[in-house]
């Protein structure tokens, strides 16, 4: 499957689409260690890219390992359920606010499970049995289908984020969130993180292209008449990326939706570029987005609200060593105000400007220290986070 058409699962990370993260189920299931994939947890090198590519097999159409002997060439079970948990737990420490010092720990413990389910089904799922605090229910849950067909066309089937084919956030390795994925404006659902649809990617004359038809409301709950859908139009999103020589890579973005909330109707629409320069041990990634929002606080008297930003990212992972290094920019502005923009962020920001940098180290090859420090130039605040994070 080309990149940025299924996530592949990472060891201490979550995703889905062009690359699912691996969890620690696949290295119990070939024998081998995360570092086959990874360099380091969860980010994925080309290996792990093929690997979510040929859906979670060595080899595309694969037939399903460690399976019980039923009898019957229509059923593949699996001998164990392929079962794997993550934890992070992080401690941290701001220049403002009410709370200095925080231990936030656990933040995260995370049940998963994937596998085969034929030569050319997986299945990828995970539930927050804790996220923040809360109980967190499910976010990636989707059916898999590789080369349908025989042909170089994959899809994906249920809850996924449309940000996935772009840069996966589920494996970034700063725990600073990519904002402009967040932002949502007004009181209008969309955003570019978690929905309910369908995502097919093919390879198309050198070209990786992924096509998605959402109900571009988010995974929330069912509504009084049991739809997840709160109206009749699906939204549209595209992706197309090439890489143009070695360590070079351009893509471009697009997304169209519709909502309607007490009889009016906001039009959703985002165009932009993305990009990645590499070149050994350094990895250079930018986005940019433009998104136009005709009435997204449902008024009907608001004119077509505009929002900008983008994110530029520099990664150091030298080959041989245990120790890695991040920096993160993230700059979103809108002609209206925010929801969820940012880590900490306040709630009704129209714009959110962040510079972070850290480093990590692992212990082992699923344990992982970090550190970073983050700051706000909105906020004008300092925010240091030391984490650990782990999956078995």
């Amino acid at each position: 499957m080309p990149r940025g058409t299924l996530s592949a699962l990472a060891l201490l990370s979550l995703s889905l689409p062009a690359s699912l993260q691996a969890i620690p189920a696949f290295a119990r299931r070939y024998r081998v260690s995360c570092m086959l994939c990874h360099n380091p947890v969860p980010a994925l090198n080309a290996f792990g890219d093929q690997f979510a590519a040929n859906g979670f097999r060595l080899a595309s159409r694969e037939p399903p390992r460690d399976t019980i002997a039923t009898g019957d060439p229509l059923l593949a079970l699996a001998a164990e359920l392929p079962l794997a948990i993550r934890l992070d737990a992080y401690a941290q420490a701001y220049s403002k606010g009410s709370a200095v010092t925080d231990f936030a720990a656990p933040y995260i413990i995370k049940l998963l499970a994937s596998g085969p389910l034929s030569r050319s089904l997986s299945y990828y799922m995970y539930v927050n049995l804790l996220e923040r605090g809360e109980f967190g229910g499910f976010e990636d849950a989707i059916l898999i289908a590789d080369d349908i067909g025989g042909a170089p066309v994959d899809a994906a089937l249920g809850q996924f984020q449309v940000s996935d084919p772009l840069f996966k956030r589920e494996l970034r390795l700063s725990f600073e969130d990519y904002a402009v994925y967040r932002a949502r404006v007004g009181d209008e659902p969309a955003n570019l993180t978690y929905d309910r649809g369908l995502m097919v990617g093919a390879d198309v004359a050198g070209f990786a292209v992924t096509a998605m038809l959402l109900n571009g409301n988010g995974i929330g709950a069912v509504d009084e008449e049991r739809h997840f859908d709160d109206n009749d139009f699906k939204t549209l999103a595209g992706h197309v990326t090439r890489d143009l020589a070695t360590g070079v890579r351009l893509g471009a973005f697009g997304y169209y939706g519709e909502s309607s909330a007490g009889g009016r109707v906001n039009k959703v629409s985002m165009i932009g570029g993305d990009g990645t320069l590499s070149s050994g041990s350094v990895e250079i990634n930018a986005q940019y987005l433009h998104r136009e929002d005709t009435d997204p606080l449902f008024a009907g008297t608001d004119p077509t609200v505009t929002t900008d930003g983008g994110l530029l990212e520099v990664l150091v992972r030298p080959g041989n060593s245990r120790w890695h290094g991040f920096a993160l920019y993230n700059l979103v502005s809108s002609t209206a105000p925010m929801l969820d923009v940012g880590l900490g962020g306040p709630p009704d920001a129209r714009r959110y400007q962040t510079l972070t940098g850290g480093a990590g180290y692992l212990v082992m090859r699923n344990v992982k220290f970090s550190g970073e420090a983050m700051w706000d130039f909105e906020q004008e605040r300092m925010r240091w986070t030391f984490g650990f994070v782990t999956a078995f």
